[in-house]
């Protein structure tokens, strides 16, 4: 018994920890200064959305997991309830996750979200920030923001993101940086 315990714990390590520890996917995140990386991606609209729509405003870009799931749910919540604040520091959210068009589309009708979901499926731009998690068996995104200013460039990187008060922090740090 105590060999088959043993054995299956073995399988779980290399199955979950190994493919983590050999994976590159988790690249660095751009510093703030940095250009921020340009992409487009289909938001729950099938919209395409680029980066560049957003020059002349602040981009909240923000990484999260999973939709529907309890934090990032909590996340999108507050950014949803702080969109007229968004809105008047001249800026816009703009969430990645790699779940799919038509998953965005359903977390934003049954949490009315009314902001943009962007779908990175391949998880291609998650990695471009260095917010891609590769478990091996599972990829997602990390719950990262990156404020980028007007011109385009990286004003701020959040890598340890608390999902309740998250919003708050980033129109904050919008306040402080607008001073500037």
């Amino acid at each position: 018994m105590v060999k088959i315990v043993l054995l299956v714990l073995l399988v779980v390590v290399v199955i979950f920890l190994v493919p983590r520890l050999l994976s590159s996917s988790r690249a660095a995140t751009p510093a703030p200064g940095s250009t921020a990386p340009d992409f487009t991606l289909a938001s729950q609209e099938g919209t395409s959305v680029s980066l560049k729509d957003g020059r002349g405003k602040w981009v909240v870009l923000y990484f999260y997991p999973k939709d529907q799931t309890p934090g990032c749910t909590r996340e999108a919540h507050n950014f949803q309830m702080d969109q007229s604040k968004y809105n008047q520091r001249n800026s816009v959210v703009l969430g990645v996750s790699v779940d799919s068009v038509d998953s965005h589309k359903k977390f934003c009708a049954k949490e009315g979200l009314n902001f943009k979901l962007l779908a990175d499926s391949d998880g291609t731009v998650s990695k471009e920030y260095g917010s891609l998690t590769n478990l091996g068996v599972a990829k997602f995104a990390a719950r990262h923001t990156f404020l980028i200013d007007p011109a385009g460039k990286v004003a701020r990187a959040y890598t340890n993101v608390d999902p309740g008060r998250h919003s708050d922090d980033v129109l904050a740090a919008l306040d402080q940086l607008q001073k500037e």
